[in-house]
């Protein structure tokens, strides 16, 4: 009988990240939309692909950041790792299967860039938050010059040339309108958001919460603290790395544009403008930032940069929580942490 509160405790954990986990209409309505939005409006397809490629990489920078508390100014390096596995691939296979086929693409991007983020983990979880911001940006840093000078294998400045994929699943060939690519995109974003969803409310969700909150009392308690940081970082990496490569496959082309600082930086604002920790802000957040993107260069070609900077930077001082934190208060719901 000793045992009965202690279990009924378990049960109660359990039935919160159940309740926690459970789709809500908005959410199906979300979705639903975006895929729809393809076939509503083709004309934007190409628009509606770039959204769900910077989608993803916010995502996968969300996943550290809001729900671990990892800071970085270098996660650029992970989705330029990945474009350049992808577009390497691709060019080896000529547009014929199955080196250049698309979906061993994402998987080589994404296993690669996992692999050098678990191994730069053990640099970037050392010290403070303004020491891993300074490795972070240093491993961006020396990334990009490594793709610099080994141009004879990424091309250098002149970029990745010979970038042809297959067909999506040996069916779908990337056409010039992007509808094949956005379909594409926005299924691979749809999915390892699914994959991030259920990962961030597990017991594993919670215990990197915990380890945000207060590492030194998680650590007290029995979370593997360390652990638990380098397998967040390096699941983040992957996301990362199928980002860059659903970008050079989708575009054709990889240059050193992928590894270039701005990456990293609009990918952060990004995801504080679509509000930390709550997934749907890098999502709400890419499609802001972009339209707001389009919207001002189509008036003003000299002056969007000064525009967009002014109304991001009030949007992340005057709105508490981003975005989802604005919805929440509206809709008069509880902000989810």
């Amino acid at each position: 009988m000793s045992d009965t509160p202690l279990q009924a405790d378990r049960d109660k954990a359990f039935a919160f990240l159940k309740a926690q986990a459970r789709w809500r209409w908005p959410e199906i309505a979300l979705w639903a939309f975006a895929f729809a939005s393809i076939l509503l409006m083709p004309s934007r397809a190409l628009l509606i692909n770039e959204i769900a490629i910077l989608a993803l990489f916010a995502l996968s920078l969300d996943l550290i950041l809001g729900y671990a508390g990892i800071v970085s100014l270098g996660h650029g390096a992970f989705f330029g790792v990945g474009a350049y596995t992808a577009g390497l691939l691709a060019k080896a296979g000529a547009g014929a299967a199955p080196l250049s086929d698309p979906t061993l693409g994402l998987l080589a991007a994404g296993a690669t860039a996992a692999m050098i983020g678990y191994a730069t983990s053990f640099l970037v979880l050392r010290g403070n938050d303004l020491t891993k911001l300074m490795v972070t940006l240093g491993i961006a840093l020396i990334f990009q010059e490594l793709a610099n000078k080994f141009s004879d294998i990424t091309g250098g400045a002149d970029g990745l040339q010979g970038v042809t994929p297959a067909k999506v699943l040996g069916l779908f060939d990337f056409d010039i309108y992007g509808k094949t690519a956005a379909f594409y995109s926005v299924t691979v974003l749809f999915l390892l958001f699914c994959a991030a969803r259920v990962i961030v409310h597990s017991p594993f969700g919670i215990s990197l919460r915990a380890i945000k909150g207060n590492a030194l009392r998680a650590r007290a308690i029995g979370v593997p603290v360390d652990a638990r940081l380098r397998a967040i970082y390096t699941l983040a990496a992957a996301y990362a790395g199928v980002a860059g490569a659903l970008l050079a496959q989708t575009t054709a082309q990889v240059s050193l544009d992928v590894l270039e600082f701005h990456r990293s930086a609009d990918t952060l604002l990004i995801v504080v403008l679509g509000g930390v920790g709550t997934l749907y802000g890098a999502v709400v957040g890419a499609a802001a930032f972009k339209m707001m993107y389009d919207f001002i260069s189509s008036y003003t070609q000299q002056y969007w940069q000064f525009w967009l900077g002014l109304i991001l930077v009030v949007l992340v001082l005057f709105v508490r929580g981003g975005i989802m934190g604005l919805i929440a208060r509206l809709t008069g719901q509880e902000e989810r942490a």
